[in-house]
């Protein structure tokens, strides 16, 4: 199990990028109705290579900061 701290900006094109500790990404979709979320989950799992059952959010559902749970 790993925890990761997750800044979620909102940008014309997707990205992840790792800044002191902290994964910044960048998703192309509003936070309505979990769309930005689902595509946080999508973007970690890629960054990480697993899949995306093994990435869960723990805090911050309604926030920009965010706290990532990855399964092994």
């Amino acid at each position: 199990m790993r925890q990761i701290k997750v800044l979620v900006k909102f940008g014309k094109n997707s990205a992840v990028m790792e800044k002191d500790g902290v994964l910044e990404i960048k998703v192309n979709v509003r936070p309505e109705k979990g769309k930005a979320n689902k595509q946080v989950i999508q973007m970690v799992a890629q960054y990480f290579d697993v899949t995306k059952n093994s990435v869960s959010i723990i805090k911050g559902l309604k926030s920009r900061h965010k706290i990532i749970q990855l399964e092994n």
